[in-house]
């Protein structure tokens, strides 16, 4: 089960907002919340609220659905910034002209997941090994790679001087 938040119109570059959201991704929540509260940057508090909002999704989520959620093994699935509209200023410049900047919004998604069993696999009986089904045919291992031949060094040209003193 995946729960979202999602904090629109945030008055702060995607770029910007993109380095704080790296550092939390795939981590556990307790630890984004650290993280978060001793990060030096502006956007890291309203990500830090942003974060506890989904935390809260979770938490009434599983209360009106009757889901068993542990929230201490809750972690950060995703975490994007993406663009929003863009506002068009203009800075006065010298001799009467003006030059246009553009101040950034963006979007910030999060998702958080439940995390399973730490290997994922299934339970296997232990000493059992895995055999093959009579009815499928085994699979024919791959024939061995030669070996590339290597050329033998050329023969060096006998000289004007040796072929005199052979024919001596």
């Amino acid at each position: 089960m995946e729960f979202r938040a999602q904090a629109r119109f945030v008055r702060v570059s995607p770029q910007k907002a993109r380095l704080v959201l790296d550092l939390i991704k795939g981590r556990r929540v307790e630890d984004a919340l650290n993280t978060l509260a001793f990060t030096n940057k502006r956007i890291a508090a309203r990500i830090e609220k942003l974060l506890r909002s989904a935390v809260e999704n979770a938490n009434y989520l599983s209360g009106e659905k009757n889901i068993d959620v542990e929230l201490d093994n809750l972690y950060v699935k995703t975490a994007i910034a993406n663009d929003g509209p863009r506002l068009k200023r203009i800075r006065p410049a010298p001799m009467g002209r003006a030059f246009r900047y553009v101040r950034r919004i963006s979007h910030i998604d999060l998702t958080l997941a439940e995390r399973g069993p730490k290997d994922g696999s299934l339970a296997t009986v232990v000493g059992e090994e895995p055999t093959a089904s009579a009815g499928t045919p085994k699979k024919k291992s791959a024939p061995a790679k030669k070996s590339v031949a290597r050329k033998a060094p050329a023969k060096k040209a006998v000289g004007k001087s040796k072929k005199k003193l052979a024919a001596k």
